[in-house]
Order: C-alpha cells, then sequence, then structure tokens
C-alpha cells in the first residue's frame, strides 16, 4: 500500500488526508501552521463521529481512520511518501518553491502531484530535476464527498506517472477524467460564464442577483445560483481564479472579469465566510425576494446556458477533453443538472449558435463569439 503525503491541512489538504487514510493508506498530512494541524485533526475527528453516529463507518474504523494518519509541521516527515499532494496557497512562485525542496527530499520514484484548480502544471514541473514525475491531481471541495477529479499531465509528464496516478485515484473509488495542461483545466474554464455572464446581467441592470439566482436554481434546475454559488465559494477565492484565466489566456475577452466581483472582493465581502457577499448573512438580516417574471427569468437562464454550452463546445474543439469528459466534469465535478453538450444537442446545435449570434450582433464584443465547433455542428445539422 502507497503512503501518502498531503501538505496543506485546510479543508482541502485535510479532505484528501481523510480520503486517503479511508482507501487504507499511511498517511502524512503536513502543515507549517500548528494551529492549522489541530484544527485539522479535530475537524476529522468530528466528521468521523458523525460517520459512525449515522452508521456508515464502525468506531473501530473510524479509530483506524485517525490512526493511519500522522500529522507533521515539516515536510521532511515525508521522505518515505510514494505520492505527495499539495493543497497550499495558488500562487505559482510559493508552489515552484515547495516543490523544488519536495525533490530533494523524496525518493527518485516518488510522485508530486498538485491540486491546483488552474495554474500551470508546466510550469510547477520546471522548477523541478525530474518534471516528469510531477503531475495535476485537482480535488473538489469537499474532497471525501465529491467523487470527481482531473488528472492534468504536464507537456513533461511521463505515461509512467500518468498511467501510475490515475489508477491509484480510481482505486479511491474516484471518477477521473484526464485533461490538457491548460488555464483553468475543464471545470474552471467551462463554468467561467455561470458567474461572469450573470455578473454581466446584473451590471447591465437587467436583473438583481436574487432574481438571476431565481432563475438559474428554478427554471434552470441548478443547485445554486451564481451568487449564492460566489458567496459559498468565497469572492476573494473566485475572483482570483477570474483573473488567473484571463491572464493566462492572454486576456480573451470572453475570461474578463466583473468590476462587480473585484469591489466586493476589495471590500471584504467575501461571502458567507466573512458574513457578507452578494447577501448579508448576519444574524437578522433578511434575504432579497426575487421578480418572478417567467419572461425575464428564461431570458436570463437562456443566456447564461448558451454561453456555457459555446465554453463546452470549445474546450472539445481545443482538445481540452473529450465531449463525454467535458459532459461528466460538469455534472460530477460542479453538479449541474445535465451535461452542457447533452443540453446542446437536447436545444439543437443551430438553436443554440442562432441565440449566441443574436448576442453578437447586439454587442459586437469578441466575448459572444461562436466556437468553430458549435458553428460546424449547426452547419452539418449534426449532434456533439
Amino acid at each position: 500500500m502507497l503512503k501518502i503525503g498531503v501538505l496543506g491541512a485546510g479543508s482541502m489538504g485535510s479532505g484528501i488526508a481523510q480520503v486517503a487514510s479511508q482507501c487504507g493508506h499511511e498517511v502524512v498530512l503536513c502543515d507549517t501552521n500548528a494551529v492549522q494541524l489541530e484544527k485539522a485533526q479535530s475537524g476529522l475527528a468530528k466528521t468521523l463521529e458523525k460517520l459512525v453516529e449515522k452508521e456508515k463507518i464502525s468506531a473501530a474504523d473510524s479509530q483506524s481512520i485517525q490512526n493511519r494518519i500522522q500529522y507533521a509541521n515539516s515536510v521532511s516527515e515525508f521522505e518515505k511518501c510514494d505520492l505527495i499532494i499539495e493543497a497550499i496557497i495558488e500562487n505559482l512562485e510559493i508552489k515552484k518553491t515547495v516543490f523544488s525542496q519536495l525533490e530533494s527530499i523524496v525518493s527518485e520514484t516518488c510522485i508530486l502531484a498538485s491540486n491546483t484548480s488552474s495554474l500551470s502544471i508546466a510550469s510547477i514541473a520546471a522548477a523541478c530535476k525530474k518534471p516528469e514525475r510531477v503531475i495535476g491531481i485537482h480535488f473538489f471541495n469537499p474532497a471525501p464527498l465529491m467523487p470527481f477529479l482531473e488528472i492534468i499531465p504536464a507537456v513533461q509528464t511521463s505515461e509512467a506517472t500518468t498511467k501510475k496516478s490515475r489508477e491509484l485515484i480510481d482505486s479511491w473509488k474516484k471518477i477521473t477524467v484526464l485533461t490538457k495542461d491548460t488555464p483553468g483545466f475543464i471545470v474552471n474554464r467551462v463554468a467561467r460564464p455561470f458567474y461572469g455572464e450573470a455578473l454581466r446581467i446584473y451590471e447591465e441592470g437587467i436583473a438583481d442577483f436574487a432574481t438571476i439566482d431565481w432563475a438559474m436554481t428554478e427554471l434552470g434546475g441548478f443547485k445554486m445560483g451564481p451568487f449564492t454559488l460566489m458567496d459559498y465559494i468565497g469572492n476573494d477565492v473566485n475572483y482570483a481564479v477570474t483573473e488567473s484565466v484571463f491572464a493566462s489566456f492572454y486576456y480573451d475577452p470572453k475570461f474578463k472579469p466583473s468590476l462587480t466581483q473585484k469591489r466586493h472582493s476589495e471590500a471584504g465581502w467575501f461571502g458567507r465566510k466573512s458574513g457578507r457577499g452578494y447577501y448579508d448573512y448576519s444574524k437578522d438580516a433578511v434575504l432579497p425576494e426575487p421578480k418572478r417574471d417567467l419572461e425575464l427569468g428564461q431570458q436570463i437562464f437562456s443566456r447564461i446556458l448558451i454561453m456555457l454550452i459555446n465554453e463546452a463546445a470549445d474546450a472539445v474543439f481545443l482538445n481540452i477533453a473529450s465531449v463525454k469528459d467535458v459532459d461528466l466534469a460538469m455534472t460530477k465535478g460542479v453538479n449541474y443538472p445535465k451535461g452542457l453538450l447533452q443540453w446542446a444537442n437536447e436545444l439543437g446545435p443551430q438553436n443554440v449558435l442562432t441565440q449566441l449570434d443574436a448576442l453578437y450582433d447586439e454587442y459586437r464584443e469578441d466575448r459572444y463569439r461562436a466556437s468553430v465547433l458549435l458553428r460546424r455542428k449547426a452547419q452539418a445539422g449534426q449532434a456533439f
């Protein structure tokens, strides 16, 4: 059984450590912050206690899972690990420094993986003497509950590293897809319009936050509306990913960040964790009521959906991933009600293209340009 190292004891890192330990691995969970380590240890104990109460695991299992995790404040404890998953701050230079340091500690065969959601795996790998051992393994939060993750080989990653990593994660009963090492990979790239177009609709004065959220949940079937979800994720985190993707795509206008979100982030209105975001989460706050106008709601839902479909089509067109894997990523990775390209087939690619071209004709902005693949499918009368 491989020994797993996890660097970073935040919610993501501690969740990954729990997953690995539940699957029978010895785990070293490392963080230089002693308070964070203690928080992770007590948090895991509470999580497992709830699972015992619900009779999902036995008390003996709970104890075994906790016993298999070693809590460490120095990366030197990773010396005998076979795979290390880094889950620290989304800062490329810090990650490169850490990976270079890890390589000097571990064995020649140890795989070094990053849980980054949008940064270049190739850049991280370039900091190592053996870049072929570096790969991206992107979990979604909370790691123990989310069944899906992205496996991202860099251009330097060896086939053996990719194969071994994917087989290991598959053995943890997770659903994996391979994705090209491009900004945002599949999920964080394809999902950008869910936030960006919702923000644009608000900025144009078409609808308020509550009405846009209502349209996407009640009419669209999404679990959360974009503003509720951004408040849940954290506006600071979501905005940072948007900026990163925008810059990484050479400032392509379709990924342009929103000033509304920037101002919320600058104000410290991060969402639930700060008590205020697009909504007020203070004790006596009353959430605003949406305007339940079906015609308006359908307009909002359709506009955001066709933008999502267009981005999904472009991901396939640029060989980021297959049609199957893109739809799998969006349904299992972010709980969309159905695959976006399946949705396109149901609506008809020509119908989607007609709506998108109408937006482009009205705005004359590059953000509304149709994917070449969408246009080809529509012209040929083919499904995805």
